[in-house]
C-alpha cells in the first residue's frame, strides 16, 4: 500500500482514538476540513509545523505518526488468515468457521 495512504490511515486512526472529528482537528490545526480529509485519504501530505502539531495533539512523537506497520492490505490479511488456518486442527477450523460465519451474517 502506498505510504501516503498508510500515513493518512494512521492520522485517521489517531484522530478517532482521541474521539475527534475532522472538523475539530481542522480547527485546532487551522486547516480546512477538506484538507484533513485529503490527508486521511492519502491524496495530500502536510507541512512539518503541522506534523509537530499533530504529534502534540495526539500525544505521540512525530515518528509515531509514521508507525503504520500494523496496517495491512486486504491481500496481506487474507494471506495471514490462510497461513494461520493452514496449521489449525480440525476442531480449531470448526471454531474459526463458526466465528467467521457469525461475523459475516
Amino acid at each position: 500500500m502506498e505510504k501516503l495512504k498508510l500515513f493518512g490511515r494512521r492520522i485517521k486512526e489517531l484522530r478517532k482514538s482521541k474521539k475527534m472529528t475532522q472538523e475539530q482537528l481542522s480547527e485546532i490545526l487551522g486547516l480546512y476540513q477538506k484538507q484533513i480529509g485529503n490527508i486521511e485519504t492519502g491524496s495530500y501530505f502536510t507541512t512539518m509545523p503541522n506534523l509537530e502539531k499533530l504529534a502534540e495533539i495526539f500525544e505521540v512523537e512525530i515518528k509515531d505518526l509514521f508507525d503504520f506497520e500494523h496496517q495491512k492490505s486486504e491481500q496481506e490479511i487474507k494471506n495471514d488468515i490462510y497461513r494461520l488456518t493452514d496449521t489449525a486442527s480440525y476442531e480449531q477450523l470448526k471454531l474459526i468457521h463458526r466465528l467467521i460465519s457469525s461475523v459475516l451474517k
